[in-house]
């Protein structure tokens, strides 16, 4: 087998990884709860569905302006919906293996979901939790505002620049951008292809990391 690095140029201090849709598919369980939570409001499901990806509950909520309602109750009540379905729920292919591959101090995840919500997830996954995770309640802007890349990267002790993100969808990937990092795109629950600058891999399967001589990692794949 051929490895060759996904970025010949680089290497990076650490990773910071998305989790729905790039280490984990929880798509079926997180539609089956919005779908819920919009037929109650009286929306149009399928349009609304591809709007709710990638982003905190609370956001996408108030960014509907809905009349009357409180918007943080119904993020909650979205929250403890997702965290009771959980069926369907598992790892994008080789992510548990490549995950126990790296240096424990040297990556972390950054996700919209409430901590009470990822931590469900990753348990239902079979994934590690970091100790440095950055969720919902740690920031006040949520992606694609980069302040979860921010703030992950300053936990670790590195620069964004020096971090490359694992992104899966269009608000994170322009959190990612906007944080100074690189961005690789993981593609297992696209349906399109995406029309991105970034580098695209399909899972995990295939891919690798090696620490270099100056203790940054490099990142190969097979083939």
């Amino acid at each position: 087998m051929t490895l060759r690095p996904l970025f010949p140029d680089r290497a990076f201090a650490a990773f910071l990884f998305d989790m729905d849709g790039t280490i984990l598919s929880s798509i079926a369980a997180a539609e089956r709860v919005w779908s819920r939570w919009a037929r109650r409001h009286g929306l149009d499901v399928e349009a609304f569905l591809p709007t709710m990806h990638g982003k905190r509950g609370v956001d996408t909520i108030s960014q509907l302006n809905l009349p009357g309602i409180d918007v943080q109750a119904e993020a909650d009540w979205v929250t403890q919906a997702e965290i009771e379905d959980v069926a369907g729920i598992r790892p994008i292919a080789h992510a548990a293996a490549f995950l126990a591959s790296l240096p424990p101090e040297r990556w972390t995840i950054v996700t919209s979901s409430p901590l009470p919500l990822a931590k469900r997830r990753l348990e239902v996954a079979g994934l590690p939790i970091p100790s440095r995770i950055v969720t919902a309640e740690d920031i006040t802007r949520g992606k694609p505002a980069p302040d979860g890349f921010l703030l992950a990267a300053e936990r670790l002790g590195f620069a964004p620049r020096e971090c490359l993100v694992f992104e899966d969808a269009p608000a994170g990937i322009a959190a990612g951008e906007a944080a100074g990092a690189n961005v690789v795109v993981i593609t297992a629950t696209h349906t399109h292809p995406i029309d991105t600058r970034h580098s695209t891999v399909p899972s995990f399967e295939g891919l690798s990391v090696q620490v270099n001589a100056s203790g940054l990692l490099e990142l190969l794949t097979a083939g």
